[in-house]
């Protein structure tokens, strides 16, 4: 393969990517990232044959070579048993790469062997995205797994010389506080998805006393759908909540506890499992809802967070994500998962609410959207990253 060398060469490792969509953020986070930068980078992105929770190939893909899947993208999509360090070595040097980009911590394939190639090859820039996997409320998942792994590596001195590419400050603290105080940072929030300046502008009608609130994410512990389903058995019987839920089922165990505590929900509270929605059905799957409502224990950006605000609808969620002040922004509210009262208050509240002052929160909403996918000099900081001098 002859690589592009008019452009600097970025070689990713990540264990799901496009056409998939069911592993959430990630895929979200490495997909914008290349629709925005492209245009000035050449991206090599190293993933699976299959969407995240399946095991039969992607239709009409050839596996285990370069494909072109955009200008400035090439994919190799690994068969399964393919992945090895000897096969990570001859892609790092067969890309002619100058930074390697590994998405995640915990994956022996897609994090742990990409590490231990570029360290046998003794390749100078590696950049690690922990996406979210340091965080606390990410680390009381399967905590003795984790933590076990982290010293193995830390010893093994795989993260020797490793950039940290994390995405706000409070991940920052993580790195520094799992990895060691020294480890070098650069701190870039996430990029929204290009082009949706035509989506989301509409209205949804606000009747006193209704209320339509969703869920898009995996069904899993770290974000916390049983806990949004405790809030709203509290909720006053005269209340009538809709919450319906997309997302695959990352825990089914958890599942089953979630599918139990529905069962035993009031009348007033009607609630669907959607499974799926395409990338593309997003924003307007959005504008069907008044609010997003995710009470996460744990988000190093919140893709879904985002897209919410960009369809200019408010959310209720935890104050464990970047997203915080939101009442005073008029966008919605970011509550501690202590006060469970606090988030039933406010359901209470967004339910009360007339079409005036509910619109006013969709205005805020929409504000932080277009803000946040409108940065140009966001791009060109990221440009930086692969450089190398932004760094701390």
């Amino acid at each position: 393969m002859k690589a592009n060398t008019t452009k600097k060469r970025i070689l990713v490792f990540i264990d799901w990517y496009l056409p998939g969509y069911k592993a959430g953020g990630p895929v979200r986070s490495m997909a914008n990232m290349t629709a925005h930068l492209s245009d000035t980078l050449d991206f090599y992105i190293v993933t699976r044959n299959s969407e995240y929770g399946e095991v039969a190939p992607y239709e009409g893909i050839q596996p285990d070579r370069w494909i072109d899947l955009a200008p400035g993208v090439k994919v190799w999509y690994c068969s399964a048993g393919t992945p090895s360090v000897g096969l990570w070595k001859r892609l790092i040097k067969e890309s002619q790469c100058e930074v390697v980009y590994i998405n995640g911590i915990y994956s022996p394939l897609f994090s742990l062997l990409p590490l231990l190639a570029a360290r046998l090859l003794k390749f100078k820039r590696v950049i690690v995205a922990p996406r979210g996997m340091l965080g606390r409320g990410a680390l009381e998942i399967k905590a003795f797994k984790k933590k076990a792994f982290l010293a193995l590596v830390k010893v093994a001195g795989l993260y020797k010389g490793v950039v940290w590419h994390v995405t706000a400050e409070s991940e920052r603290l993580e790195v520094q506080e799992v990895i060691g105080s020294i480890a070098t940072t650069v701190l870039l929030p996430n990029l929204a998805k290009p082009a949706y300046n035509e989506v989301g502008v509409s209205t949804i009608e606000k009747v006193t006393g209704k209320l339509r609130l969703c869920y898009l994410s995996r069904v899993s512990r770290k974000k916390n759908l049983l806990y949004a389903l405790d809030v709203i058995s509290t909720l006053d019987p005269k209340l009538v909540v809709d919450y319906d839920i997309y997302g695959p089922i990352d825990d089914k165990v958890y599942w089953e506890r979630c599918q139990k505590r529905i069962a035993e929900l009031p009348n007033n509270i009607n609630i669907s499992y959607n499974s799926f929605v395409e990338p593309d059905q997003i924003f307007l799957m959005f504008k069907e809802y008044h609010a997003l409502f995710l009470p996460t224990r744990h988000e190093n950006f919140g893709h879904v967070i985002l897209e919410s605000f960009m369809a200019g609808r408010p959310v209720v969620i935890s104050d464990q994500t970047p997203w915080r002040n939101l009442t005073e922004k008029q966008a919605g509210w970011d509550l501690p998962l202590a006060d469970q009262a606090a988030f039933a208050e406010t359901l209470t509240r967004l339910a009360a609410m007339a079409q005036d002052e509910y619109d006013k929160l969709c205005r805020g909403a929409r504000a932080i959207g277009a803000e946040s996918s409108g940065d140009v000099a966001l791009l060109d900081t990221y440009k930086t990253m692969f450089t190398g001098n932004n760094e701390k």
